[in-house]
């Protein structure tokens, strides 16, 4: 099992499968079990190995699954390690008759085992749940204002004026990593990530601890 394990490790390394493939509808770059495939080929013949994939069809709950199956192959030791992966089939999906449904379902399980099996990254895929809660965060962050400029301004100054405070109620603000816990709470790293809003929340925050 070594001998394959080592040469998944360096064909993992040397993978590169760039992301080709466009929708413009979605306005984004996307790749596909295909060019999976077809880029690892190269790879896997330099390690003597093979890349195959399959899938099966299978019932659970009232539901049907594809479950896909990638298996590397070290053909000088005859061992192999695969991974899996499932999708759901949509019982109806318009423009698409039952086989097609099948079959893209069958794509997306494949890409996505082969993703685990081979190491690829595809957590900004606009198919991936990791993307839609991204891209839902850049649209709420797009249609609020951000902090101006006085703002930005003002909570420096009442940072200082705290930080140069005798009261020991301020002393947990005289580092850098004090002042960082404070903005965690906002979820934000610096005041120019904030929102005109959470920066008024801010501001008033500090002139209250401040008794402005």
């Amino acid at each position: 099992m070594n001998s394959v394990l080592k040469k998944l490790f360096e064909i993992q390394q040397e993978l590169k499968v760039p992301k080709n493939q466009r929708n413009n509808f979605g306005n984004y770059n996307f790749r596909n079990c295909e060019d999976i495939m077809e880029a690892s080929k190269p790879v896997c013949k330099k390690h003597n190995c093979l890349l195959t994939c399959s899938d099966e069809v299978i019932y659970v709950g009232d539901r049907y699954y594809i479950r896909a199956t990638a298996t590397l192959y070290d053909l000088d030791s005859n061992e192999s390690i695969s991974t899996t992966a499932e999708a759901r089939e949509e019982e109806t999906k318009k423009g698409m008759d039952a086989s097609q449904i099948t079959g893209a379902s069958s794509s997306y399980a494949r890409k996505y085992a082969l993703n685990g099996l081979l190491q690829l990254d595809d957590n900004k895929d606009a198919d991936t749940t990791e993307y839609q809660k991204q891209n839902n965060v850049t649209k709420k962050t797009t249609n609020q204002e951000m902090i101006t400029e006085e703002q930005i301004k003002l909570i420096h100054v009442l940072f200082g004026k705290i930080e140069k405070s005798e009261n020991q109620i301020f002393k947990n603000f005289e580092n850098m990593v004090a002042k960082q816990n404070v903005y965690k709470k906002f979820k934000v790293r610096t005041s120019k990530e904030l929102t005109k809003e959470k920066a008024k929340e801010l501001i008033e925050l500090l002139k209250s601890k401040l008794g402005e």
